[in-house]
């Protein structure tokens, strides 16, 4: 039996906790192989952090899990053509095409989320639908083959979901003990209908500057996918 393969593709401009997070969980998946990889093999630093020895995903021959994370750079990474057509060609070859936050834009900009419904952070929900997407508000949305997450710290409850996947319930809820991950946060605030409002205003101001910016390119590259169908 041969050994499967999980693929996370990295960028420039990741958020290193959309990668790290289902990483730590994933890794752990009996008889399989984790390739952490970048365009070129490039290293890509992330908030501070700078991933190395990366593989180029231009020689990833196998993959049965891509797992696309989120993150700002996201709005240019949607127009990389060279890095679009690396993502278009494993999500081909892929068992289960995955994404975390803003991941699935990436996943709907390679035409994987057509017909699909899909998760992400909960400023840019209204994003999806350019790419034939039915958004969804869950943790974690499944839709055939395509899992996605919401934002962020998501990332770890959609690593649950795939482990569950690819390795049983009992060894998924296993390794969620092993690394207890039994969450209880200080603040019930983390969605934004939980949100005080004015903390709320307080996070769609800082993310202001991005809006115009990533709206234009999910158009721009929502009418690439259309022209390649």
């Amino acid at each position: 039996m041969s050994r499967l393969q999980i693929v996370f593709v990295l960028y420039p401009g990741v958020t290193h906790l959309d990668f790290t997070g289902p990483h730590q969980f994933l890794v752990r998946t009996p008889n399989a192989d984790i390739i952490v990889g970048s365009l070129g093999g490039r290293d890509i630093e992330a908030e501070g952090l700078t991933f190395t020895n990366l593989t180029p995903l231009e020689d990833v021959a196998r993959c049965d899990v891509l797992c696309i994370p989120g993150g700002f750079g996201t709005t240019d990474a949607m127009l990389d053509d060279a890095f679009m057509a690396q993502v278009r060609r494993l999500g081909e070859i892929a068992r289960y095409r995955t994404s975390v936050c803003t991941g699935s834009l990436i996943l709907g900009a390679a035409g994987f989320l057509k017909g699909r419904r899909a998760a992400t952070h909960w400023a840019w929900r209204d994003l999806l639908p350019a790419f034939g997407a039915t958004v969804s508000e869950e943790r974690v949305a499944r839709d055939g083959d395509v899992i996605t997450g919401g934002g962020v710290t998501a990332g770890i409850d959609f690593a649950l979901v795939m482990l569950e996947e690819l390795a049983g319930r009992d060894f998924a809820e296993s390794i969620q003990l092993g690394l207890e991950y039994a969450p209880a946060p200080p603040f019930e605030r983390g969605r934004p209908e939980l949100a005080r409002p004015e903390v709320l205003a307080q996070v769609k101001a800082r993310m202001a500057a991005a809006i115009d910016g990533r709206a234009e390119a999910a158009a721009t590259a929502a009418s690439r996918m259309a022209a390649r169908a």
